[in-house]
């Protein structure tokens, strides 16, 4: 298990919603890459140095400090889009390789290069700017039914991670919610909510909105 890139955001103007500018365009850097933790979310800081989000109300601060998403789905998406895929083009900021991202743990933690660790909160939710990125009409709902999502994560330990290094999974927590499970439960799926009540890393307002849906 591995990076194999680190990608960061390039500005872009964003006519697909009502913020001016997009980050979604993130491009392999080569160099360490500074990784800590964005405080919380409003601000536009993202864990990566030098990156950062512009819809500052549905993106960055510290429950989605991070992006992750697998070169093995990107492949499964090559094949049914024709066309290569570069990594950072779903706008992650990590590309990894050998990683379950969507079979992982709400909560698990894992440790990239020397001294980063990070934690699994949450999958991605697809939006306008993500579809309008890829030109695909109609991406939001094949995405969602494909349910290859991603993962955002948190920074529980701070460091600097590059291309190719190594990434360890240290904790996997007691219960058997997983990122694609959440994303299902939030999507297509909603009988699956009260599943989710055990993992409580979900991100607080994620949380309460399980709570409030399943009179919890």
């Amino acid at each position: 298990m591995k990076l194999l890139s680190v990608n960061i955001g390039r500005p872009r103007p964003n006519p697909w919603k009502e913020s001016e500018s997009t980050g979604i365009d993130k491009r392999p850097v080569d160099g360490p890459v500074a990784v800590t933790a964005p405080g919380p979310k409003g601000t536009g800081a993202v864990g990566l140095a030098g990156d950062r989000v512009y819809d500052v109300k549905h993106h960055g601060g510290s429950d989605q400090a991070v992006y992750a998403y697998a070169r093995e789905d990107l492949d499964e998406w090559e094949s049914e889009f024709g066309r290569s895929l570069s990594n950072g083009v779903f706008g992650e900021n990590l590309t990894t390789l050998g990683l379950d991202v969507n079979g992982a743990l709400i909560g698990e933690r894992w440790r990239i290069g020397p001294n980063l660790v990070l934690e699994v909160t949450c999958p991605r939710i697809p939006c306008a700017t993500f579809q309008g990125w890829l030109e695909r009409e109609g991406w939001i709902k094949r995405f969602t039914q494909a349910v290859r999502p991603g993962a955002y994560l948190r920074v529980i330990e701070p460091g600097e991670i590059r291309t190719d290094d190594p990434v360890e999974i240290v904790r996997r927590p007691d219960h058997d919610v997983t990122v694609a499970l959440v994303f299902r439960a939030m999507t297509l799926e909603p009988k699956l909510l009260p599943r989710l009540l055990v993992a409580d890393a979900l991100p607080e307002k994620d949380m309460e909105m399980v709570r409030r849906r399943t009179n919890a």
